[in-house]
């Protein structure tokens, strides 16, 4: 016969015991649903880095033409400025040849109403009736037409500079913009980078220097040999081997990547533009089958990295802050073509 005894309650301490198993074991299975992906392994990161250092250059390039639109704005609107004050020393100058005429008029016997009209307010709308000038002398004729012209050219000077300082407004705001979304693409891969041992930087530097020199030695296998400005760019490039990458820097100790080839054709006696966007247009674009040592080669769909071209498929360039001017194979970046300076 079955017992119907009341089963006997559990005690205090069995429940708390109870009660803290289970709550251990909910913790640990939350606890493992919720836990940290893995590390990413250092090549992982160094990709990551590698595509946030691209992802800077295009907005370190785009900064370098702004900062190039502001020099060039602020040279014009000096110029329109100056332009402006000798303009309005000339009109003042006009205006006092009319008074004096008018003065002369009124010691012999009267001034003419048309002067006077003239002198005492803004005389625009009123002579350019035809029938006012041709109450004035020939002299003050010659002298109101000189004012009315300069005083066009003015407002139209003043116009011009007054759209100048807008678009420098702009450009400045694009100055700012370019150079934080530049810092903050490299700030992420500096914080990227320090997730990593200090032995697993040193061996991705290792691994760069010795990719540098392997790809050092092919370029100097190369076959045709450098010469003229486009050579002599090249070998004022190879003295800079090893200098440290910087954004918007043009050398001597620090390069980005237009910056590096603007410096080398400038020791060549050549003058070029400053960043990859109109360095593209500063020679003739040829293919890579024409390619000779010190010819100019660009890089990605956006055209926002150049280098030189060193010679057997290799590319001197200042690459990246982790690399910095070296060789590299021309195969690791996608290539659109070269340009030879003319």
């Amino acid at each position: 016969m079955a017992s119907h005894r009341r089963p006997k309650q559990p005690t205090r301490t069995r429940v708390t015991v109870l009660t803290a198993t289970a709550a251990a074991a909910v913790a640990l299975s939350a606890h493992g649903a919720s836990a940290a992906p893995a590390q990413p392994s250092k090549d992982e990161v160094k990709a990551k880095v590698d595509a946030l250092y691209e992802e800077a250059e295009q907005a370190t390039e785009k900064f370098n033409g702004a900062k190039q639109r502001q020099e060039t704005l602020e040279k014009e609107i000096g110029q329109l400025q100056d332009q402006v004050a000798r303009g309005q020393d000339e009109l003042n100058q006009l205006r006092t040849t009319l008074g004096s005429m008018a003065s002369a008029q009124y010691r012999t016997g009267g001034m003419d109403q048309s002067v006077a009209l003239f002198l005492s307010g803004d005389p625009e709308t009123y002579l350019d009736k035809a029938s006012t000038l041709e109450q004035l002398s020939g002299k003050q004729v010659e002298a109101v037409q000189k004012i009315q012209a300069k005083q066009r050219s003015l407002a139209q000077q003043r116009q011009e500079a007054s759209g100048k300082l807008a678009d420098l407004d702009a450009t400045r705001k694009e100055l700012g913009e370019k150079k934080k979304a530049s810092q903050d693409k490299l700030a992420e891969a500096q914080a990227l980078l320090n997730t990593l041992t200090a032995q697993e930087r040193a061996s991705i530097k290792d691994d760069d220097a010795r990719a540098s020199r392997s790809e050092s030695d092919r370029a100097d296998l190369g076959n045709v040999k450098a010469s003229g400005r486009a050579g002599a760019a090249l070998a004022a490039a190879k003295t800079k081997l090893g200098s440290a990458y910087v954004s918007s820097a043009t050398g001597p100790n620090a390069f980005d990547c237009s910056g590096l080839t603007q410096w080398a054709y400038k020791q060549a006696g050549v003058s070029i533009s400053r960043t990859t966007f109109t360095q593209v247009n500063d020679g003739t674009r040829i293919g890579m089958s024409q390619l000779q040592p010190g010819d100019l080669v660009f890089f990605y769909s956006d055209l926002h990295h150049v280098g030189l071209y060193a010679g057997n498929g290799q590319v001197l360039h200042a690459s990246n802050p982790r690399g910095g001017v070296k060789y590299e194979a021309m195969g690791n970046m996608p290539f659109q073509f070269g340009v030879r300076v003319g």
